[in-house]
């Protein structure tokens, strides 16, 4: 698959010593060292290889040592949180090409500063009350196709979520009490196109938010949906990105994320108060979003395809099993993986059942369970958050597993 020409030489200023100068794309690299105190064994953690996805339970994906170098150089020192969330978010500003934004505790967290934005905008006595405000609920528009977990974090706010199906109804679904619209990218329907909801939202004065929390790669997500037209977007920090599990963007119009900054801390007692965001967070997600931007996109796009090659290789020598890569059509997750199937009655073993062996295995793999077109399931082994020294590791296990059952 085809990626844009990664973005070159941002240029950017350097807002610490410690994340001074190009941040170079580095291949994982093995963060335990010989001779260091290990906290796994000491608390009893088991250490998982995540052969799927960047799931919040297994705790998103490695941060790069670029923003691991960003969080220890900047530990040592004391910091006003106003400015530096003022002067990080002018750099990610900066490099999105938008005109504000500003670091969460995650893609939730954006969800309901935002929401909370949109109710408050600088109103000391809204943002004092929220989400206990006098008189009507407030409003926020969303497709029923689009309804899913983490919209709770809008009702945090106090807002009531309003279902439309089409452009008709959504058209008709504003009033006096609508504070905003949510896109949930990632939905697997839409009866109004993304085009048409900021249109609509922008007949009314309503602002648009866009959810696209897990939707890089592409790179290009990043620029596409503030091209578009939506006023606010948020994508996750500790997924692909690879910065802090715990942190991510929010961006897009500058009086909605001003106003999102005096809903969250350092602020005290705001509706975001306790979604606080440390220094070293700000730092390493400002380091992990410019190494992304930097990184070679082609490159490492291939060297995934190469790992894929690598396990179905040496999975394939196991008779009756065969592989083939398989991409998510996206939004979200859109990168390759590998899917094998295999005749049950030869290899006598179900993918759920592999699927299990591989996890009460040592070391623990957590690996999926995909389905074909036509609902058969089969094993899918991620291989995008895995190190280098990993994949051998994870195509044998798989291959031996397999073996002993045919």
């Amino acid at each position: 698959m085809k990626r844009r020409a990664v973005i070159k030489n941002i240029g950017l200023l350097s807002i610490s010593g410690g994340v001074a100068g190009a941040l170079a794309p580095t291949a994982g690299r093995t963060e335990t060292q010989p001779g260091k105190r290990d906290l796994f064994k000491e608390l009893g953690v088991t250490p998982v290889i995540n052969a799927g996805v960047t799931m919040t339970f297994l705790s998103g994906s490695l941060m790069l040592p670029e923003v691991m170098e960003a969080i220890n150089s900047t530990a040592h020192d004391f910091a006003n949180m106003y400015e530096l969330q003022d002067k990080v978010g002018a750099k990610i500003a900066e490099m999105l090409h938008c005109e504000a934004a500003m670091v969460t505790s995650g893609a939730a967290c954006a969800m309901v500063l935002g929401t909370a934005a949109a109710i408050t905008g600088k109103n000391p006595e809204k943002i004092k009350m929220i989400p206990n405000l006098p008189g009507p609920r407030v409003e926020v528009i969303m497709q029923k196709t689009h309804r899913y977990l983490f919209d709770q974090a809008i009702t945090t706010t106090g807002a009531r979520i309003v279902e439309v199906e089409g452009p008709d109804e959504m058209d008709k679904a504003f009033n006096t009490n609508t504070v905003m619209t949510l896109y949930f990218n990632a939905a697997e329907k839409s009866s109004v196109t993304r085009e048409e909801f900021v249109a609509l939202s922008k007949k009314h004065n309503v602002p648009s938010f866009m959810d696209a929390a897990a939707d890089v790669p592409p790179v290009e997500n990043l620029f596409a949906y503030q091209k578009i037209g939506f006023d606010l977007v948020t994508f996750s920090g500790g997924k692909m990105i690879r910065g802090p599990q715990s942190a991510g963007l929010l961006f897009g119009r500058k009086d909605l994320i001003e106003a999102a900054k005096l809903n969250h801390s350092p602020h005290e007692a705001p509706i975001g108060r306790p979604m606080k965001v440390n220094k070293e967070e700000m730092f390493g997600m400002y380091a992990a979003l410019k190494t992304y931007l930097e990184r070679d996109h082609e490159k490492e796009w291939q060297d995934w395809l190469n790992r894929i090659k690598q396990i179905k290789l040496t999975v394939e020598t196991v008779p009756g099993v065969t592989g083939e890569t398989h991409i998510e059509s996206g939004p979200a997750n859109a990168f390759p993986s590998l899917d094998l199937n295999w005749d049950e009655q030869c290899v006598k073993i179900s993918p759920g059942e592999v699927q299990a062996a591989l996890k009460n295995g040592t070391p623990s793999i957590v690996a999926n369970v995909g389905r074909t077109q036509d609902g058969k399931p089969r094993l899918r082994v991620g291989v995008v958050l895995l190190k280098p020294e990993h994949v051998a590791i994870v195509a044998k296990r798989v291959r031996d597993i397999l073996k002993k059952a045919g």
